[in-house]
């Protein structure tokens, strides 16, 4: 049986050596960090889960469960407390409560639209008035999330509903941003039913039991470690950077720490201009050219004792009109249970990657300011937790799945040689975990 190289041991790559390892492949994971894992990396102060990247997966794409599942890990994950779900959205240093009923930022419930404080009532009847689009008979090409958003429901609703969602999960711009590749659903409405809202109201399905997120009870740390000890003594792992990929008679080999090792099937689970940088020619020059942003997290944990803010709600967003440092922050004990002790407060913000070059006081400082105008929050926190992530937030631009189409299209001839990762099909953790599977399934095809 041809054996497998895997490069990178974030998520993408801890599922493709776990995958290969249970169809018996014999696969060697080279990681050059310290620890597995990528940016799934949890530490715990004072009692509270603090979590250095992600904080927990969309319940309704199943192959991150599926996996935990399969980990025997079902009993240590949690949901959130969709019955204290409300988000706010920063307006004129005030927190507005996201009306209830938006997916995204399609309204599908009439009278939280017409009572709230986020829009001006010209957003609110072009937003009504959205409902009697027809489809357009001439396709029209990729639109960046602004342009197909814009011509819905306008630019008041794309600034101040649209942009900070898409803020905090993908860190990107939305003028930038491809609509068919960060929202392939409502393009595909629009093409159907013309009326997003119309579109959202016909394909709704009867209302999910399931929490909207799930996540590790002691955080995705657990998950990174279940799955380096699911595959110790199964796959070999070595520590080091790859700095060249070469294809071989029989397979592909890598060089690390001055050594070659060799494999049938060679899979890059690593970022995609890392990727680039082992290949040659327009398939590097296309992975070289996706785009990647900075990002990182700052919690703050306060004594429960004298803090005043009632917290009532998952957290807020800051629109970029608005936007100092912070792009976000979640009240981490209202979000989830067991992740903060009945006596603590934590507070976690993603910040984006402008603050990245400052030093953690000047950080932590400037955060607090801002947590002061915006929830009136003065008392001194007890800690705080940076985590800095340069270049970890693929960007799904304009043009971006012709991109991935010519990528795909010169991998074909290079057999043997895969990808995975959030740069191409996805960004969340259960996408990782899809095309690490996907990218195993397909090395086991070939050996069988």
């Amino acid at each position: 049986m041809k054996s497998a190289i895997v490069v990178g041991g974030g998520i993408s790559g801890l599922s493709t050596t776990y995958y290969l390892t249970k169809a018996g492949v014999p696969v060697t994971l080279i990681d050059p960090g310290e620890r597995l894992g990528g940016v799934m990396r949890t530490e715990r102060v004072q009692g509270c889960v603090i979590e250095a990247g992600p904080d927990s997966f969309i319940s309704a794409k199943p192959w991150a469960l599926d996996l935990i599942r399969e980990l025997g890990l079902e009993d240590e994950v949690i949901g959130s407390n969709d019955h204290l779900r409300k988000t706010y959205i920063q307006r004129r240093r005030q927190l507005v409560p996201m009306p209830d009923g938006l997916q995204l930022m399609v309204p599908t419930r009439v009278l939280p639209m017409v009572t709230t404080d986020l829009l001006g009532w010209r957003t609110k009847i072009r937003m009504g008035l959205e409902l009697f689009h027809r489809p357009r008979e001439s396709a029209h090409g990729d639109r960046s999330v602004s342009q197909f958003l814009c011509e819905h429901y306008g630019r008041e609703a794309v600034d101040y509903l649209a942009e900070p969602l898409l803020a905090g999960v993908y860190g990107g711009d939305p003028d930038r941003l491809s609509a068919e590749s960060v929202l392939p659903r409502f393009v595909e409405l629009e093409a159907k039913y013309g009326s997003l809202t119309k579109g959202v109201l016909r394909a709704r399905g009867p209302a999910s039991k399931q929490p909207l997120f799930r996540t590790m009870r002691d955080g995705f740390g657990s998950l990174a470690g279940a799955l380096e000890r699911a595959i110790e003594g199964k796959a070999t792992i070595v520590r080091g950077a790859v700095d060249a990929l070469e294809r071989t008679p029989v397979g592909w080999r890598a060089r690390c720490r001055d050594s070659w090792i060799e494999a049938g099937h060679a899979v890059l689970a690593c970022r995609a201009y890392e990727a680039g940088a082992l290949v040659s020619g327009r398939l590097a020059e296309l992975l070289q050219g996706i785009p990647y942003n900075a990002s990182m997290t700052l919690a703050l944990g306060y004594k429960r004792a004298g803090f005043k803010h009632p917290l009532n709600g998952f957290g807020f967003l800051c629109p970029k009109l608005e936007r100092g440092r912070v792009v976000a922050c979640t009240w981490v004990g209202t979000k989830f249970a067991h992740r903060v002790p009945d006596d603590m407060v934590l507070l976690r913000c993603f910040l984006g990657g402008g603050s990245m070059g400052d030093g953690d006081e000047v950080i932590v400082a400037a955060v607090r300011e801002e947590l002061r105008a915006i929830m009136g929050v003065t008392e001194e926190p007890a800690f705080s937790r940076i985590f800095r992530w340069p270049r970890s937030m693929a960007q799904y631009e304009v043009g971006h799945g012709g991109r991935i189409a010519e990528i795909e299209a010169l991998l074909k001839p290079l057999d043997g040689l895969l990808l995975a990762g959030n740069a191409y099909y996805g960004i969340g953790v259960p996408d990782c975990v899809r095309m690490g599977k996907q990218a195993a399934d397909r090395v086991a095809a070939r050996n069988g």
